[in-house]
């Protein structure tokens, strides 16, 4: 199992941020998230430049706490903060798609991110009571399970019959040839039209589509009461895809 690894970084506002902020690396450690941030990772006498350049380049997300204060110092480039902007911008721009910078609002009636960042679509933790939402699309985000999947892209609708690509029914037209030929080697020189589609276990209507398409490819052709046989090209249609048995 990958553990994200996520920098946090945050202005040493008042001893309640400072809290709430050591409540959420801890909430995001225990939901296998390798959450770093100086309360646990700085040590007096450690060089704290050389500290926030390492964790903001070498981990996998940057979670930028955007307090009034945080923008402030952002915008002002001062204190660690302001050294912090310096190596996330210098990383992004190597990385112009990247989505390793996650801001996180937590004000009181402003909505700001520093500038380097405006563009990043952000989370509102400014709510505590709307905390457990948010903080379940941070954590589905930094694992990358999102609530809602993207779905696979259907049929259009008003495609009309013939122009059905060939690739949607190549395996039904395999399963098509495949039972073909089990009646061929049961015996039997043609296989019986009557209740085919119901032996592959589809709709009459993809079925006659599929009829249709065998016939056009010249796989089987129709005798006068309209059965199937296999032609000389559908059986080497069956050698090819590897639908006869060689053994």
């Amino acid at each position: 199992m990958v553990i994200p690894k996520v920098f946090i970084s945050y202005s040493h506002d008042s001893p309640q941020h400072k809290k709430w902020v050591l409540n959420l690396a801890t909430k995001l450690r225990n939901n296998g998230i390798d959450a770093i941030i100086d309360q646990w990772d700085l040590e007096p006498g450690k060089d704290i430049p050389l500290f926030m350049e390492r964790n903001v380049t070498n981990s996998d997300y940057v979670v930028i706490i955007c307090t009034e204060e945080y923008v402030k110092k952002a915008n002002l480039g001062v204190g660690g903060v302001g050294y912090e902007k310096m190596i996330i911008t210098s990383d992004l721009i190597k990385r112009i798609d990247s989505s390793k910078v996650i801001p996180i609002i937590r004000q009181s009636e402003t909505k700001n991110v520093p500038t380097f960042i405006q563009t990043k679509l952000f989370i509102d933790f400014s709510y505590d009571k709307d905390f457990e939402f948010n903080y379940d699309e941070l954590v589905r985000t930094i694992h990358k399970s999102p609530l809602y999947k993207k779905p696979e892209i259907g049929n259009n609708p008003f495609v009309s019959i013939e122009n059905i690509e060939h690739k949607e029914s190549d395996k039904a037209l395999n399963e098509l040839i495949r039972i073909m030929l089990k009646d061929y080697d049961a015996g039997w020189s043609y296989s019986s039209s009557h209740g085919f589609w119901s032996r592959m276990g589809v709709s009459r209507i993809f079925f006659e589509i599929l009829i249709k398409r065998a016939l056009d490819e010249g796989l089987i052709r129709l005798n006068p009461i309209e059965d199937f046989i296999l032609t000389p090209i559908g059986k080497k249609y069956a050698i090819d895809n590897g639908l006869v048995n060689m053994g």
